[in-house]
């Protein structure tokens, strides 16, 4: 209030006069700056840390502090430590010269022509459109092979050089001669093949014995015609049978890719000796490669060759029957407790047992004291002896135990080229 002839100014009214409309000012202010700062750290995260101090020691709680650095130095030095190389090339170039790809040789020219030849626009391709040119046959890329001596020896698989009615063999170097073929066991799937030149690379061979699941592994092959080619795996497996790829069987299997036309290839170790020939990979149908490939050991590879060079074939064992493994039901319908064996289901007409040595029904549990426990068990166990071999024979008639000695006799497949 203004008291007469004063000259007080009046008092101005508050411009809120209801504390409601205040807070309701203050809090649209102060949620339009949230708003900005929460754009602001949306567009550019790092401008928060870059106006808000850090505490180092609170960001790296329980970090320790102690946990080893591992520089360029330690990781140079890791791979001796290991004894793992860096680089494989070194190892290949030890084993590739002696990795050989082996063709069917060409015949004569003959009157061939291409599918599709009449189409008007693949015809400008060939020096007389509408008209068969006259083309060599093709030569078929069969796989690979591998050189085990100065003399030209050459091992590969049976399958590779089976349906070829002539085979070249053509090195790395780019030489090439036509081969011959010494030795086939298809029981293995293994050939000994032979050629004449000079000066040739021969790979080592290694003892896959001492090969263990997870070593590094490398095969080298010719897949798909391509050329050689080498691919890095490890060995996934030891020991693999009962597979149905040939009738004796321990294979190595790796994730090295192995595709078609690696068969008879070389499944070196780290140090680039041979460990294993490329035999097998596991195909759903695709053609490709699915990281399961099989390689015959090197241990049945020296096998098998020296008995081609002292025999001029492989001389097994035999002992003139066939078997199945004995499964439970069929344990249990011979009274017996475990299911360890095979069955003898057939007795073959001039073998040793014939004449009632063993019986069909008879359950083989051992030969020379080593365990039975499949038809791959029992055809090593038989086979890895010469004929005129006296092994000893345990098993089970008619649910009485039995030991028998039996003279061992030639297979029969042995003379089969």
């Amino acid at each position: 209030m203004t008291l007469p002839g004063s000259k007080q100014k009046p008092i101005q009214p508050w411009p809120y006069t209801h504390y409601g409309e205040w807070i309701r000012f203050v809090l649209g202010y102060a949620a339009l700056g949230i708003a900005i700062a929460i754009a602001l750290v949306w567009l550019n995260p790092g401008w928060l840390y870059s106006v808000i101090p850090q505490d180092d020691s609170a960001r790296h709680e329980g970090f320790n502090r102690d946990m080893p650095v591992e520089t360029d130095r330690d990781i140079a030095a890791r791979p001796a430590q290991l004894g793992q190389p860096v680089s494989y090339a070194e190892s290949v170039a030890r084993a590739a010269p002696a990795v050989v790809n082996i063709y069917s040789a060409p015949s004569e020219t003959e009157q061939f022509t291409p599918p599709g030849y009449r189409h008007p626009l693949l015809e400008r391709f060939f020096e007389q459109p509408g008209h068969p040119p006259r083309l060599p046959r093709h030569q078929a890329n069969l796989g690979s092979g591998i050189i085990i001596s100065e003399n030209g020896y050459i091992v590969t698989n049976h399958h590779v050089i089976k349906q070829a009615e002539s085979i070249k063999v053509v090195l790395p170097d780019k030489r090439e001669a036509r081969a011959t073929v010494i030795g086939e066991d298809p029981e293995t799937d293994l050939a000994l093949l032979s050629i004449d030149l000079q000066e040739l690379p021969v790979i080592s061979f290694g003892d896959e014995s001492d090969v263990r699941v997870g070593d590094v592994v490398l095969a080298i092959g010719n897949p798909f015609g391509v050329g050689q080619t080498v691919t890095k795996g490890i060995i996934s497996a030891t020991g693999r049978d009962q597979l149905g790829l040939s009738t004796f069987e321990s294979f190595l299997q790796t994730d090295a890719a192995i595709n078609v036309g690696n068969s008879g290839g070389a499944l070196i170790d780290a140090h680039g000796r041979l460990i294993g020939i490329n035999t097998a990979l596991f195909d759903r149908g695709g053609g490709g490669s699915h990281g399961i490939g099989f390689a015959i050991p090197a241990s049945m590879v020296q096998s098998v060759i020296s008995d081609f060079f002292e025999h001029g074939q492989v001389v097994r064992g035999w002992l003139g029957v066939k078997t199945q493994r004995l499964t439970p039901p069929l344990a249990r319908s011979f009274d017996l407790d475990e299911s360890k064996g095979v069955v003898v289901t057939e007795i073959s007409p001039g073998g040793p047992v014939e004449g009632g040595t063993l019986k069909t029904g008879d359950v083989l549990t051992k030969i020379d004291g080593t365990q039975i426990e499949s038809v791959q068990d029992f055809l090593r166990a038989t086979g890895r002896s010469p004929p005129g071999t006296s092994v000893e024979v345990s098993g089970y008639r008619d649910g009485d135990p039995f030991n028998k000695k039996i003279v061992l006799g030639k297979n029969p497949k042995s003379d089969a080229r």
